[in-house]
């Protein structure tokens, strides 16, 4: 009966060292660990679909550290959305308008959509837990793709998305989609497909010949000032 008891106890204790030995996998550690797999992108290209109300872009979008970002859009066709770091320019072929605003380096440009910047900011900004828990969910209901999914929590009021939830593939840790629910419920959703990284993409890329016909808006969103 002793040898029992002690065979069962020390079962017991090996179960605890065992238990003690495992890093418990939150919502905070794994974004964090998505955002540390992004901090080792030097530049980043994808086919993005972009889904507000009842319509639908299609694109493809690049970006490079620190703070470069273009999308060419073939949906809206010819529709360019670029960011240099200083500029952001908005090309609308429907209205044969070029829409630059000045951006200044302590001002959010709104360019840092699944980047490393961007993943710092929202873990600041936002309170992450698992929709089911860690493990991988289909994306779609009856799809063979799975991702874990995390939901993001505004922490402040001042946040323009009130909740935000991220897809993720649980192998290559990259996002698949993002959903957004703004302050007053509208709803945004970006999917990211064939992503490509580190490819020693050249900033000249993200400098933009706009057509000599267009007309010229400057500070169409808002007027730096000191």
């Amino acid at each position: 009966m002793k040898k029992q008891i002690f065979f069962v106890f020390f079962q017991f204790i090996s179960i605890l060292i065992s238990l003690n030995g495992q890093q418990i996998v939150t919502a905070e550690r794994f974004l964090e660990s998505v955002s540390d797999k992004y901090t080792g992108f030097n530049d980043y290209e994808a086919r993005i679909t972009i889904r507000s109300g009842s319509a639908d872009m299609y694109g493809t979008v690049v970006h490079k550290t620190p703070n470069f970002l273009r999308i060419d859009f073939s949906q809206p066709s010819e529709q360019v959305i670029v960011f240099n770091g200083d500029i952001l320019t908005v090309y609308l072929p429907e209205y044969r308008a070029i829409l630059n605003q000045s951006v200044s380096s302590n001002r959010s440009s709104g360019a840092n959509l699944a980047t490393a910047r961007g993943l710092s900011l929202l873990r600041r900004n936002f309170a992450a837990a698992f929709i089911t828990g860690p493990a991988p969910v289909p994306l779609d209901e009856g799809s063979r793709e799975k991702v874990v999914k995390l939901r993001l929590t505004r922490r402040y009021g001042s946040e323009g998305f009130r909740e935000i939830i991220l897809s993720i593939d649980p192998v290559s840790l990259l996002i698949r989609r993002m959903q957004g629910t703004t302050i007053a419920d509208g709803q945004v959703q970006f999917d990211f497909s064939d992503i490509k990284t580190n490819q020693g993409i050249s900033e000249r890329r993200f400098i933009y010949d706009s057509p000599a016909s267009a007309n010229l808006y400057n500070d169409f969103l808002f007027r730096d000032t000191e």
